[in-house]
């Protein structure tokens, strides 16, 4: 087992340690807040800065690090960095204006971002040996989600679920992949995308969900794999459907996400239920094609045969999982080390070069 596969089936103990976390520093209520952070960070970033602003805390903007506009004025700047040596993200901590507090989520609070934060919150119980990010950016979404009351109670119960379930049927064989979202979501398609892009070397895209229809819509096709995070917006999976794509649309509110999922199939839904109840669903005189469909796990559609899907009611966090799961089981295949993947370092930008590698093991049961 890689590095990567073992940091994915840690996440479950490592977002309850994250739950139960009281960080200092983190935005108050009504403050105008701007996170940054690069590649994963940065979609982390922008997960957050979209849950907090639904929450009614206040004014939220997430930025690349290296984009972050230093002259706009923030009552707090938040830096996501699992090694606390990414170049832009130091930077951008340095411009920050004076008398601005500034707070640094870290997987290393001995590393140079610690003497540039003011505040450091360590998660250096999430912190891995992959270059590949999965448990260090889930635990600090779940940190940031709990501290704007955005958390399910269940969240590590349904990524354990993740870790244990099947994938979804076919996604293995589909040599294009789409990740879609919708408000804080986006973030999880696009850190969805990336991890197959380094842990693999697939062709993947990700977008918002309705903008997905204003020309990326034109390369799905029967090879291609949609994924959504969050329900399907209305109209859309049926587009998805019809062009013979495997959909998988499996997280979020079970009865909207179900709801349309049925309009878009013309067949009953599935539910949570598999095996010997799928195949007594699809009764006696079903052909092949049709108790196919009954076995299908819960949350795949596919369009070649206007399969079935179930919506699951998954949190989409827990969702983000079964797709870290799916980057790791392409990359062995083709021949990729998902530990270490092509013209990448474990700590991006100019300063790499100086962080060692981590010192990431099992993680212990919150204490």
């Amino acid at each position: 087992m890689s590095h990567a596969e073992q940091e994915i089936a840690d996440q479950p103990a490592c977002w309850r340690r994250a739950r139960e976390m009281r960080a200092h520093g983190l935005p108050e209520r009504g403050e105008r807040v701007a996170v940054v952070g690069c590649g994963t960070s940065l979609y982390v970033a922008q997960s957050y800065a979209a849950l907090r602003e639904a929450a009614g805390l206040g004014e939220t903007d997430a930025f690349a690090a290296s984009e972050f506009p230093a002259a706009r004025r923030y009552d707090r700047v938040v830096a996501l960095t699992r090694s606390g040596t990414t170049t832009e993200v130091l930077g951008a901590l340095r411009r920050v204006a004076s008398g601005t507090p500034t707070v640094a989520v870290t997987g290393d609070p001995d590393a140079p971002v610690g003497q540039v934060a003011d505040t450091v919150v360590d998660l250096s119980f999430a912190d891995e040996r992959s270059v590949v990010q999965t448990r260090f950016a889930t635990s600090a979404l779940v940190l940031l989600r709990a501290s704007v009351g955005r958390l399910p109670a269940d969240l590590a119960e349904q990524a354990e679920r993740a870790v244990r379930s099947p994938l979804p049927e076919g996604v293995l064989e589909a040599h294009q992949f789409t990740f879609l979202g919708a408000g804080w979501t986006i973030g999880l398609a696009h850190e969805a995308a990336l991890k197959l892009r380094e842990a693999a070397g697939v062709w993947t895209e990700s977008y918002p969900a309705m903008e997905y229809r204003h020309g990326p819509f034109s390369v799905t096709g029967p090879d291609s794999a949609v994924w959504f995070f969050g329900p399907p917006p209305p109209g859309l999976l049926e587009q998805v459907v019809a062009t013979g794509a495997l959909a998988v649309a499996g997280s979020g509110p079970a009865a909207e996400s179900t709801a349309v999922t049925e309009a878009a199939t013309g067949s009953r839904l599935a539910g949570a239920d598999t095996g010997a109840e799928a195949k007594a669903e699809a009764g006696p005189g079903a052909g092949a094609g049709a108790r196919a469909d009954a076995e299908r796990e819960p949350g795949a559609v596919d369009g070649r045969r206007r399969a079935r899907s179930a919506g699951g009611g998954m949190d989409p966090l827990a969702d983000l999982v079964r797709a870290q799961r799916r980057a790791g089981a392409r990359a062995h295949p083709r021949g990729r080390d998902p530990d270490r993947p092509r013209r990448r370092t474990r700590a991006g930008g100019r300063a790499a070069a100086a962080a060692g590698p981590a010192a990431a093991g099992p993680v212990p049961p919150p204490g």
